[in-house]
């Protein structure tokens, strides 16, 4: 099966300039495309339009998390409205920042636009599958080059890149005074995401926090719930408008230029979000070299694995961790992903595709790594093959601290093979179900069982 497109207009924002996929760079290859391109115009263009946009956008989320119920069934909290009163001053303060160092990059790195990105990875899957595990074994591999986390809080401009790195070279020379700061306060506050997403400053990061200045990072929608426009990036290659679509993926482009301009672009950008598991398709049209690396997990698992995880952050900003329309959305959304990420795998992009679940990286990390590149046609180095050796048998022992089960939300098993029934019909989950069975893989409470009829906890890696 060839790879397709749906019908309409889409973007190769993989060539370093924006222009249009087709046999020869920067021409269009049907009529209707070129008037897209002419819409969507330069990336100062695109810049200048997504600035007021979020500007906006921020404005008017802010005003509704002070006054607004944040489920539209719980009335606003006094917690909420304090926690809220100090977010977001530093959360506008810090997108200030990130707009600045935009505008420097236009007057002094201007070059970042004519980096091409080739062929890069993007690792997808649905939340909780052994992505974050996954990127980072893949991000020992020197072909790639990742985003770190402070380049995706901190620094998402050149600008702001090289200005963090003279900082450090400064602080390196007078005793890391600030190095050793930062370490004490990332242990603060990443410390209690140990068992849910283990994060430090250093350590390869999901990128679409790139998407952050224009306030279309998903993990934003904790804070504002009530905002469509986040629970749109949720469902991206179905509901977010045309236009829209097009200026979001030209600026992530954008931000991926910016990453290869500051490392080097003769590396090969690989790009690990379980969150773009809904733009799936949409990454697919605006990279057409791009390969993917899906990953899957029952959903019996899935669903109670990703409410849980999201508890503590509704909790933060004065959200109810328990509130029944929050869930709804979160679950209607997984069950896209898994739509998505099988339209994608199986449609839409079928040889630039592999699919792994968290049982196969479990069992057999090497080998499923081995056998997803030979499929995706990547070079595999010596001393990368015996650094995926290393890691098998770690991967194999895991077992997270993270606890969680379908009751505590008040699911029932049933609800949800109804629900994912679909996602039960494909063959790669099949597959994964039958080899947690068939390898007698446990959880931490009890021995092994078929995953599509138990009650979920967690067994495998965030």
């Amino acid at each position: 099966m060839r790879d397709r497109a749906p019908a309409g207009a889409h973007f190769d924002f993989g060539n370093g300039c924006g222009s249009m996929a087709s046999g020869h760079r920067g021409r269009t290859h049907t009529p209707g495309v070129a008037a897209t391109h002419l819409r969507l115009g330069p990336t100062r263009k695109r810049m200048l339009h997504l600035f007021f946009t979020s500007t906006t956008r921020f404005l008017g989320i802010a005003l509704g998390a002070l006054f607004r119920s944040p489920d539209g069934v719980n009335a606003v909290s006094a917690r909420r409205v304090l926690v809220m009163l100090g977010f977001l001053p530093v959360f506008a303060l810090a997108q200030g920042l990130h707009w600045l160092g935009f505008l420097l990059d236009e007057i002094f790195f201007r070059g970042y636009r004519r980096v091409p990105i080739r062929e890069p990875l993007f690792v997808l899957g649905v939340p909780r599958s052994g992505t974050t595990n996954l990127h980072g074994i893949l991000a020992q591999d020197p072909q790639f080059t990742t985003f770190s986390t402070w380049e995706c809080l901190f620094a998402p401009s050149v600008s702001q890149r090289l200005f963090w790195r003279a900082l450090g070279r400064i602080d390196a020379r007078v005793g890391s005074p600030l190095r050793r700061l930062l370490r004490l306060a990332e242990r603060r506050v990443f410390g209690a995401l140990d068992d849910v997403h283990a994060m430090s400053l250093d350590t390869p990061e999901e990128d679409y926090f790139a998407l952050m200045p224009v306030m279309s990072c998903f993990i934003l929608v904790l804070a504002f719930p009530r905002s469509p426009h986040l629970w749109r990036m949720g469902s991206f290659d179905r509901d977010m408008p045309a236009p829209e679509r097009e200026r979001l993926l030209g600026f992530y482009a954008d931000a991926l230029r910016r990453h290869l301009y500051v490392h080097g672009p003769d590396k090969r950008l690989l790009s690990k979000n379980a969150a773009f598991a809904s733009l799936a398709n949409g990454l697919a049209d605006a990279f057409p070299d791009a390969r993917f690396l899906v990953c899957l997990r029952d959903p019996m698992e899935t669903v109670p694995s990703q409410l849980s995880s999201i508890r503590s952050g509704l909790a933060f900003f004065g959200v109810p961790p328990d509130s029944a329309p929050i869930r709804e959305h979160f679950v209607e959304q997984l069950a896209f992903y898994y739509d998505n990420l099988h339209q994608l795998a199986e449609h839409h992009a079928p040889h630039r595709t592999v699919t792994k679940t968290l049982p196969e990286l479990k069992a057999d990390l090497a080998g499923s790594v081995r056998d997803a590149y030979r499929r995706l046609r990547l070079p595999l180095a010596p001393d990368f093959a015996a650094a995926l050796n290393r890691a098998t048998a770690p991967a194999r022992a895991y077992r997270s601290g993270h606890k969680y089960d379908l009751a505590q939300f008040g699911l029932e098993p049933a609800a949800i093979e109804r629900r994912f029934a679909g996602a039960y019909t494909r063959p790669a989950l099949a597959l994964g179900t039958d080899h947690l069975a068939r390898d007698g893989l446990r959880d931490d409470t009890g021995p092994a069982v078929p995953t599509g009829r138990r009650t979920a906890v967690a067994q495998g890696c965030p």
